[in-house]
């Protein structure tokens, strides 16, 4: 009897929100996930987060494009393609699985604030480095993103400073 009331309160304790049990009401902690759902979530959140670091995918497709960025908001882009990708996918930038397939489109110019006329195409990271082009049918992109890697740093103590953890 004394292990499944042991039991109980454990798993009440992992599933409940840290707020709650303190007395704040039903309110959960900031990210809206308990501390049950962080503990239940922590090692695939930082596995994903080792797979943000880098970017490195070869593209297949028709196109013409050459691009470099420094950080999110130094982007210099010129040209169009559409294409599948396989490799590393990047830093995510919401919660979501990384997978290491899919497709992608980009077309337009962008050069920073001067002019801005490319369509969205895939999310950089806010602290991503890399460059990529097309040429006719093959493309490649890669990068790396410095905010990431306080991003897994501070994760490894239930800190998502990029909010892309589950």
């Amino acid at each position: 009897m004394q292990r499944l009331l042991t039991t109980i309160v454990l798993l009440v304790l992992l599933l409940a929100p840290v707020s709650a049990l303190a007395g704040e009401g039903t309110h959960s902690e900031p990210s809206g996930k308990s501390f049950g759902h962080r503990v239940l979530f922590y090692i695939p959140n930082r596995i994903f987060d080792v797979f943000d670091l880098v970017r490195a995918r070869v593209r297949v497709g028709p196109g013409l494009a050459v691009g470099a960025r420094v950080t999110k908001y130094g982007d210099l882009y010129a040209g169009g393609y559409s294409t599948l990708f396989v490799g590393i996918h990047g830093p995510r930038t919401e919660p979501s699985i990384p997978w290491p397939i899919g497709f992608e489109a980009r077309a337009g110019i962008k050069a920073t604030s001067l002019a801005d006329v490319a369509s969205e195409g895939p999310a950089y990271g806010y602290g991503e480095v890399g460059a990529g082009f097309q040429a006719a049918i093959v493309g490649v992109d890669v990068g790396v993103d410095v905010v990431e890697v306080l991003d897994l740093v501070l994760g490894l103590f239930f800190i998502d400073l990029t909010g892309d953890d589950f």
